[in-house]
């Protein structure tokens, strides 16, 4: 059995129909820091691309305000916002510094989410009973029990 490699990322984003995407990051992440903010480039990129696309068919006539990108780690949010150079970063690729880029041009902008708010948390963190039947409720789960 292969195990998961956990210095790798996945992001989804709503695409056409409604539909969810996921997509493996290509590169292997040295800290969470890094591998949440490769993530948010990649769902920046197509989130951005999407506004772009909606405006070019004339579906709405513009779209002023920037495509809001949720994260939960306050080092890769800082890391977006932040123009100058940490030395945490320097072993991030400069690729991924495009995010960067698409924050100063108010193309996109990065906002903290909590873990209560988070559901995809329910994956990722440990949790006490309630908060794990929330989280279940927001994505619509339900114990086999409930269908019977």
């Amino acid at each position: 059995m292969m195990m998961p490699n956990p210095n790798r990322g996945l992001y989804s984003s709503l695409t056409g129909c409604g539909g969810l995407e996921e997509f493996q990051q290509e590169a292997q992440a040295d800290s969470t820091t890094e591998a949440e903010y490769i993530a948010a480039l990649e769902a920046a990129k197509e989130a951005v691309w999407m506004k772009n696309y909606i405006q070019e068919l004339g579906v709405v006539p513009s779209i002023a305000e920037p495509v809001v990108i949720f994260c939960d780690n306050n080092g890769a949010i800082a890391q977006a916002k932040e123009p100058r150079s940490h030395h945490h970063s320097k072993h991030i690729l400069r690729r991924y510094h495009l995010l960067r880029k698409m924050v100063g041009r108010d193309d996109c902008r990065m906002d903290r989410v909590s873990s209560a708010k988070n559901t995809a948390d329910l994956l990722t963190k440990p949790m006490s009973q309630v908060a794990h039947t929330q989280h279940l409720d927001k994505m619509g789960l339900r114990s086999m029990g409930d269908w019977l």
